[in-house]
Order: structure tokens, then C-alpha cells, then sequence
């Protein structure tokens, strides 16, 4: 009973700590993050004032929470999109990480630094140096409306493959004491069946189970969670780490139409659990020395350096454009949260030094703090290296294009399967959105080819499939799976749902959002209230259907139309 007490009483004072000191960041126009660290850090005993005790139940804590953000970005890792992206993107993902730990691996020693002189520190060092933090990167990118630019997908490209990098680095982890070819084999082999099992099970187990609770949000999110710690559990009897297999189980249903909808509702838990992780980290900083603050600045700046020699090249030589090379460099100016996990299990084999780890620690805390700022300011900064390498006679080759993409592709709004740009959305398939797709049957088949129908509903697939629109899953509910239907590049999005009949936001909030999806786009929306229609406008809206008004001019028309021809109609 004592602990429980206690566990409670220290995630308690670790929200209330947390809280307070982001709002003080907040109104300091600082980065959120550095509230929580510094919260941790006040709680601790290395730094604060010793109120949290049981650090062991907050790491169980942030643990969860490191499982469910290392799930969700699973979730966001589809194998067929990646197939998609085409040798370009293929090639940065395989050069970037590879060069990076052959470029760490071979320079750190010359450093001189007192720490990587253990028997796998230099190799843990260059693997942490080569991951950047998903967690960061996808957060201030979507903040920043920037996820879809050319740079934005060249980003979370090599952010997807880096995932898979660690991944198979923590495969092989357990083995590097005794790395036998055939342990290494064994490892990796367990890998493949653990991938191969749960993308079995998701294909002819889990999608009914999701087309039987279709309805149901609340299933959808208990089933999803309750197969990413079954996938934990397995992996970890398999001898692999439970973070494996929560990303084996994100990647697994990823390619269903729920996932969008399991981040939307995860998001929540996630950011409470997330929040706790980064309290933890601030317990366990070290009182900062001049030799800690020392290596953390030069591992920082050997980070930044890599980052830009083995990213901004690669992409100039894939003729991306000069300052999409150095955006993507910048924006991947961090280390890993999936380094920490490495470390972590490295310390556990005691592969390396503790003082390595706590270097580690710090260094991925301030470059965090400073990452938040460089991708606040990437364009700018961007933009200065760009002018310094056009005095040495290298210039873009390409434009900036919000539309293209990483498989070389351009061009206005979201391509789908078939290839068509498809840049006018639709939002919900309801009474008028079924009537306006009746029309265009009959009156312009060629319309159709640009259409996007976003509902919550699979059972309209196949029906609009059949008839040539694309659908993509919606929930109007929850903003965040409005980010992956490709609201960036639409023309036009429409909704042709009133507040009457949205079920947990409103068009008033649902403008709030589509203005910041959809920065270029004309937004159609649907009220009941010629008032509220007014108010929307105002607020932003291109139009604002009203179906009384409209209903009550056809009433007109029709009647005068008859007296004026006195005739009658049925």
C-alpha cells in the first residue's frame, strides 16, 4: 500500500511540476519540452529538491508511455507508401545512416574525448549520433504546416528508415558480447517470423475484428493497444526488446484505414505518458560538470556536422534542390529518443560505460531544446547556407514545390493509387455529399478523377471505389486524422455535414483546423443558421451552403414557375 502511495504521489507532483514549468516556458516563448526536463530535473536528487523518491515507478511509467509513442510511430511507418517513394528516397534513407555511423565510428577516436574508450561505446556512440528524434521532428513539423513540403517528406522518409535501422540494430543487440554469425542470423531470423506473425494475424485476424467493431471508436482503440503489448509480450519472450515489438505491432496495421484513427484517439494517452518520459529524463540528469557540458557540446556539434554531410549532399545529388537539403539536414538537427532505448538496453547487457549513457543523456536533452529552435528558424538558416554555397558556384536546380514529392513527382494536390491529382476533398459522405456524387455520375464523369471522399465509414469503399473516387478514412472529430488525407495540397475541401449531424466538434472548430491543413485551399462548409453561416464566412470560409435557404428558393422557383406558366405540376 506504502508504494502505491507512493507511485501516485510521485506522478502527482511529476504532473504538477510539469505543468507548472511548461507554462512558465509557454509565456517564456520556450520550447514545452524544456519545461518538462527542468521539472524532472526540480524533483530530483541530483539537481532539485529530492521530492521524488521512487524514480523506478516513474521510468515504469514513462516506459509505457515510450512503448505506446514507439507504436504509434510504427503506425505511421507503411510499408507500401515506402515502396512508393521511389530509389531517391530509398537512397537518402540507406546513405544517411550508413555513412553517418561509418563517419562517427572512424572520426570520434581523434577527438580525444575521455569517453568511447570501452569496447562498444565508439559503436553505440555513432549509432545514437545517426537516429534523429520522430517524437520532435513530426510535431513541429505539422505545427509549422510544413509535413507535406518537398523538404517535409524527404524528412519523415529518412525518419522511417532510420526507425527501421534501429530496429535492426536492437535485434542484433543481444549478441554483440558473442556476435556470431550465426547468433546475428538467429536474431534477425526471429525478427523476420515476429514481422511475418503480425502482419498474419493482422491481414486475416484483425481486420475483421476492426470491420466487425467499425463502429465502435472505443473497441478500435482498446483492440489496437491490446495487440501492440500482446506483440510486446511476444517479442520479449522471443529474446528481442518489447519497444521491437510495439513498432513491429504499429507497422503491422498500418496499412489498414484505422490507423489514422488509432493515432488520433492514442494521442491523448500518449502525450500524459510522453510527458512522464521526459520527467524522467530530467531525473536523471546529472548535476552538469564543465567536463558533462563539455562532451555533450562537442557531440552536439559533431551531430550537427554529420547531419549536414551526409543529408544536404545526397539530396543536391538527387537533384532536390540545394535548400531542401540543408531543410532536411536542419530539421533532423537532434538525437533520437530511440537512442536513449538503445542505450538503455546497452547498459543493461553492459555493452557500455555508465558515464557514456549519462553523456548521451545530456546531450540529447540540450540538443532537443536547441532542435526546437532550428526548425522554428529553418528557412532563414537555410537560406544563409544556401547564399554561402552559391559563392562556390552551387545553386538550386530545383523549386520548392509545397506539391512534390519524394519519388519526384509534382504537381497540385495528392496523387492517388491510379496516379491522378486529386485535389478537391470532400469531408463526409452524407445526404448532400451522396446527392452531389449522384450528380457527377451523370453530368461529369472527368470531375471525378480529382475527388477525395473522407468519411469514418469503410463500408462506403468499395462503392466509391467502384465509381471511380478515391475514399480515404476521417474522423471529424479528431483533427489529426484530417493530417493524412493530403489536406495540404487541396484546391477545394468540402463539408457538406451541419452541426446538427457532426458528432463531437462543430464547423466553427472544423474551419479552425482546415485553415491550418489546408493553407491554400477554398473551404465549403454546410450550416443550418443563415447567422452561423455568416460568422463563418467571416471567419474565413469560402461559402457556406445552407440547406433551408436553398430548399425554400427551389420552393419559390418551382411555384412561381407554375403560376407564371399556369400549369401544374406533380
Amino acid at each position: 500500500m506504502h508504494g502505491e502511495e507512493s507511485l501516485l504521489q510521485d506522478i502527482g507532483l511529476s504532473i504538477i511540476f510539469a505543468t507548472v514549468l511548461s507554462h512558465i516556458a509557454r509565456v517564456l516563448k520556450q520550447p514545452l519540452i524544456l519545461g518538462y526536463i527542468i521539472g524532472g530535473a526540480m524533483l530530483g536528487k541530483e539537481m532539485g529538491f529530492e521530492l521524488v523518491t521512487n524514480e523506478a515507478s516513474i521510468e515504469l511509467i514513462s516506459e509505457i508511455g515510450l512503448i505506446l509513442l514507439l507504436f504509434i510511430i510504427g503506425l505511421e511507418i507503411n510499408l507500401a507508401e515506402l515502396a512508393k517513394m521511389g530509389k531517391a528516397m530509398f537512397t537518402l534513407g540507406i546513405l544517411q545512416f550508413t555513412l553517418s555511423v561509418a563517419f562517427v565510428y572512424s572520426v570520434f577516436p581523434f577527438f580525444g574525448l575521455s569517453i568511447g574508450s570501452e569496447k562498444f561505446d565508439l559503436l553505440y556512440i555513432a549509432v545514437a549520433l545517426s537516429l534523429s528524434s520522430t517524437l520532435i521532428v513530426v510535431k513541429l513539423l505539422q505545427d509549422k504546416v510544413e509535413i507535406n513540403t518537398l523538404s517535409g517528406k524527404l524528412t519523415v522518409g529518412v525518419l522511417v528508415f532510420q526507425d527501421i535501422w534501429a530496429i535492426l540494430f536492437m535485434g542484433v543487440q543481444p549478441n554483440l558480447n558473442n556476435p556470431e554469425i550465426l547468433k546475428i542470423l538467429t536474431s534477425v531470423g526471429i525478427i523476420v517470423l515476429l514481422i511475418a506473425f503480425s502482419f498474419s494475424v493482422s491481414r486475416y485476424v484483425l481486420a475483421k475484428l476492426y470491420k466487425a467493431c467499425a463502429s465502435s471508436p472505443e473497441l478500435i482503440l482498446l483492440t489496437s493497444i491490446m495487440w501492440c503489448f500482446l506483440v510486446c509480450g511476444i517479442a520479449g519472450e522471443a529474446g528481442l526488446s518489447k519497444e521491437m515489438g510495439a513498432l513491429v505491432a504499429g507497422m503491422s496495421i498500418a496499412a489498414f484505414p484505422y490507423g489514422a484513427d488509432v493515432i488520433s484517439k492514442l494521442i491523448g494517452i500518449r502525450d500524459f505518458f510522453v510527458t512522464l518520459f521526459f520527467v524522467a529524463l530530467g531525473l536523471k540528469v546529472p548535476l552538469p560538470s564543465l567536463e558533462v557540458i563539455g562532451l555533450s557540446a562537442a557531440i552536439i556539434a559533431l551531430m550537427l556536422f554529420v547531419r549536414m554531410i551526409t543529408i544536404a549532399p545526397v539530396i543536391i545529388k538527387l537533384n532536390k534542390g540545394v535548400r531542401n537539403g540543408f531543410l532536411t539536414a536542419l530539421n533532423l538537427a537532434q538525437i533520437s529518443e530511440f537512442s536513449l532505448v538503445i542505450l538503455a538496453l546497452g547498459a543493461g547487457f553492459e555493452h557500455i560505460t555508465p558515464k557514456l549513457q549519462a553523456v548521451i543523456l545530456t546531450s540529447t536533452i540540450i540538443a532537443s531544446v536547441l532542435s526546437t529552435y532550428i526548425i522554428m528558424f529553418n528557412h532563414n538558416i537555410a537560406a544563409t547556407l544556401e547564399r554561402l554555397l552559391a559563392r562556390v558556384g552551387i545553386t538550386d536546380q530545383t523549386e520548392e514545390s509545397g506539391s512534390a514529392d519524394p519519388s519526384g513527382q509534382s504537381g497540385h494536390g495528392g496523387h492517388g493509387g491510379d496516379g491522378m491529382v486529386r485535389d478537391i476533398i470532400v469531408l463526409g459522405y452524407f445526404r448532400i455529399a451522396r446527392a452531389f456524387v449522384e450528380y457527377l455520375e451523370d453530368l461529369s464523369p472527368s470531375l471525378i478523377k480529382r475527388i477525395i471522399i473522407a468519411d469514418y465509414n469503410p463500408a462506403f469503399k468499395e462503392e466509391l471505389t467502384n465509381k471511380g473516387f478515391q475514399w480515404a478514412y476521417a474522423d471529424l472529430a479528431h483533427p489529426d486524422s484530417l493530417s493524412h488525407i493530403g489536406l495540404h495540397d487541396a484546391s477545394m475541401v468540402i463539408c457538406t455535414i451541419s452541426d446538427s449531424f457532426l458528432k463531437g466538434t462543430n464547423n466553427n472548430r472544423l474551419l479552425s483546423t482546415l485553415s491550418k491543413l489546408a493553407p491554400n485551399a477554398k473551404i465549403i462548409l454546410t450550416s443550418d443558421e443563415p447567422g452561423e453561416a455568416k460568422k463563418l464566412v467571416a471567419d474565413g470560409a469560402q461559402k457556406v451552403i445552407i440547406p433551408g435557404v436553398i430548399t425554400g428558393e427551389f420552393l419559390y422557383e418551382y411555384i412561381s414557375r407554375g403560376m407564371r406558366n399556369n400549369e401544374r405540376e406533380v
